[in-house]
Parts: structure tokens; sequence; C-alpha cells
């Protein structure tokens, strides 16, 4: 390490921030990597990495340390408990972290919070994960990848166990991040130069030509590129959307649940320059991320709207062209990359979503003109939140027919779990 900053103290108190208070690890991780901006490619890398592995796996390491411990995890003091899970994610799953290292730093860091009475108890349990784990076996899909019980079965019920060992295999496998080149500002090929001469390593993404994986960067925000909206971060199925929405020149779009942007801006750089995108959400807060996305891609087609979609707009009766039901749901499809989703996610929440997505869609599908077009998608792999809603809605809908659907599962092409289905509207 360059730096007199102690990595896994901020990682610590990073894990308390996300277990004990509840933040959101994304937005906890982001903000202590713009505070400490200074820290060297390794120690970002190194904190990342620890963070958000020690909170995707905190299942399968609370099963290892309770099979090590006379106290169990639940009884331990949130100080101790999330020393622990960081101690015991470096000695099972980061081979260039010497288990001593990991143990060592442990015992000085419970000391130096105040917990010398536990450093020895913190040093019996480590050394003995560290002897032993290798000859644990874990009882079932859950406890192995750390993917909460009642998730593991709803997959097995609606695709079944080989499937679902696949699923939980695919969102525990670290991914690239993928962008979208701005078509507005740059063709895919001056990107892919631009992007190798900042040192960044670009791989094409076969299903779209402007797409692009990219690995062995610092620091995202830190990227020229970046700064200049030449690109957007974005899974390969998200960016599905609007190819599934194919506009036109001159279409009018409404997005009811719009932020951060990624769709809309999409939508609107196809139709170059021309027609209309209003991108909505709830708060000024969502919105805010709207316009700074729409400004960052220098996009003049596009504005963004302070809406809650739960409430009819009377002004925009029959309005759309094309209007994109991006709605709230489980997020089941995306938990490889949002680590938390699936401890904050409940049975019950889902359940709660499936209601809120059909009121939204009651909402606003008086939106969409006649033989227009409604495009429903959401980030989840939940038959629930997807196939069953599509269902619904066009027997509560008739004059809409479902013209495709489609569920793309992790592990299926090398995407997140995502639906998208597209609905007509007839004449009327």
């Amino acid at each position: 390490m360059t730096t007199n900053v102690n990595t896994r103290a901020l990682t610590l108190q990073m894990l308390t921030a996300i277990n004990e208070e509840g933040q959101y690890s994304h937005l906890v991780l982001r903000d202590v990597l713009d505070k400490y901006q200074y820290l060297s490619k390794t120690e970002r890398a190194f904190l990342t990495r620890l963070t958000e592995g020690t909170v995707e796996k905190q299942i399968t390491l609370d099963y290892v340390i309770n099979s090590f411990s006379k106290t169990p995890v639940s009884k331990m003091k949130p100080l101790i408990r999330n020393l622990l899970r960081m101690g015991v994610y470096q000695i099972m799953y980061m081979d260039g972290v010497p288990d001593s290292a990991a143990i060592n730093e442990a015992v000085k860091l419970a000391k130096k919070r105040g917990f010398s009475g536990l450093s020895g108890f913190v040093n019996g349990v480590l050394r003995s994960v560290a002897r032993g784990w290798k000859n644990i076996s874990f009882p079932d899909l859950s406890t192995r990848f750390s993917v909460p019980e009642w998730i593991v079965d709803e997959w097995i019920r609606d695709y079944g166990k080989e499937k679902t060992e696949q699923i939980v295999e695919a969102v525990s496998t670290e991914k690239d991040i993928t962008i979208r080149t701005n078509l507005k500002l740059c063709a895919p090929q001056e990107l892919k130069q631009r992007l190798e001469s900042e040192g960044v390593r670009v791989k094409p993404v076969p299903q779209l030509a402007y797409a692009f994986s990219i690995s062995g960067f610092d620091y995202l925000a830190g990227l020229l590129s970046f700064q200049e909206g030449l690109f957007y971060v974005q899974d390969v199925s998200s960016m599905m959307v609007a190819e599934t929405a194919a506009p036109k020149e001159g279409d009018y779009v409404i997005d009811v649940c719009g932020a951060p942007g990624g769709k809309s801006t999409h939508i609107a750089e196809m139709m170059k320059d021309t027609g209309m995108v209003e991108s909505r959400d709830l708060t000024e807060y969502k919105t805010g991320l709207i316009e700074e996305n729409r400004l960052r891609h220098g996009l003049t087609n596009m504005k963004a709207v302070q809406m809650d979609a739960t409430v009819y707009d009377s002004s925009s009766h029959h309005k759309a062209d094309i209007l994109v039901c991006d709605l709230p749901c489980s997020g089941l499809g995306v938990i490889g990359k949002k680590t938390d989703i699936r401890y904050k996610m409940t049975a019950e929440k889902a359940e709660e979503l499936v209601k809120l997505q059909r009121r939204i869609l009651d909402t606003v599908c008086d939106y969409v003109r006649p033989k227009g077009t409604m495009i429903y998608s959401t980030c989840t792999i939940r038959r629930a939140e997807n196939e069953d809603n599509m269902e619904w809605f066009v027997k509560e809908h008739p004059e809409f027919s479902l013209i495709s659907e489609q569920q793309m599962l992790p592990g299926d092409v090398g995407t997140d779990g995502f639906f998208i289905a597209k609905l007509l509207r007839s004449e009327e």
C-alpha cells in the first residue's frame, strides 16, 4: 500500500453502514471512492473487491464462521461480526492475500476499535477457519452461492433446479462493465481508440455493434471519454429496450420511470435530434440524474420531467408514439452487480411491487396513441412481475396486443437478468 489510509478499516466502516445501518452498498462505496480519489489503483481495487465481496458472500461467510465459532454470528457485536466476515472473505476468496495478513490485520483492527478483550476470539476463529474451511460441505444452493433461500426456491419453481444452478453461478461470477457508444458524438471505432489511449481494455459485444465491455481502468469518472459523454454505462439487456422499441425519427416518447436516464438517452440518440423523449421520474433527485445524463450526452430532443407515474396525467392522453414502462421491480436479475439487493428484498416486498407495477400500467397505458407501442421491462426474473403481469394486462386492456416478450436469464447470453415485452395498441 502506498498511502497511510488503512483500506481494511475503511471496509469495516462501510460494512457497518451497509449491514447495521441499512445503507446501499453501491452508494456507500461510491462516496468513499470519491472521498479517497488519491488512493492508488491497487488500493481502490482491493477496497472495492473486499467490500462488495464481503456483502455478496454474506450467507456463505456466516455459515463458515458459525461452523468454527461457539458464539453464533447473530449474537456477536456488530463490529466483531463484520470484522470476521471480511477476514473470512479474504481467506476464502482472495488468493493474493496471505491468511496470516488477513488474521493479523483483523486482530489489530479489533484492538484499535476498542475490542482488545475480543481480539483473542477474533484471532482464534480466523485461525480455525484458515485451517478448516476447505473441508466444509455446503448444504444447499442458498448457502453455497449466498442467495437467500426464498429466491432460490422461487427460481427452482419457475425454472427448475438445473437452470437455477446456472443462474446462481452466473450471478456469482464477476463480469466486465458494458458500455454503449454515444453515436451522436462519435463512432464505435473512435470510442474504442479513445478508451484504449486512456489505458482501458476494450472488447466488442457481439450482439450490438455500438456496445463494448471494458476493464482495467482505475476510476470511471476519471476517464475523459466518460466526462465528455462519449459513452453510457449500461448492460446489454437494458440496451435491448431501445432496440425493441425501435423509435422512428420524429416520434414522441414518454419514459414514465426514466431515472437515471440510460434508456431515455439511448432512444433520443436513435432519433437523431428529432422528436422528443420525455423522461419522467418521481423525485427532484431522480429527475436531476436524468438531466445530468441528458446534458452530458448533448441531447436536445429529450427533457426531464418530475411526475408520479401512479397519478394520471390528462395532458398525456394518446400523446405517446412509444411509452416506455421500465418499472420498479425486485431487481433479482441484477443481484450480481448490486450486491445487497438480495438481502434488502423480501418475498413480501416483491409481491407489493407486483401491485405497484399493475397500478402504474393501469394509469399510464392511456398515454399510448392508437397504433402506438408500449414497452414493459424489468430487471428481474420473477414470473409474477413479468409474464404474469403481461397476461393480466392484456386481459384487463384488450385494446393492447402482446407482440413479443423476452426473459433473459443471467448466464444465458452474458447479460443481466432482464424482461422486455412489446405491446401494440389497436386503432380506435
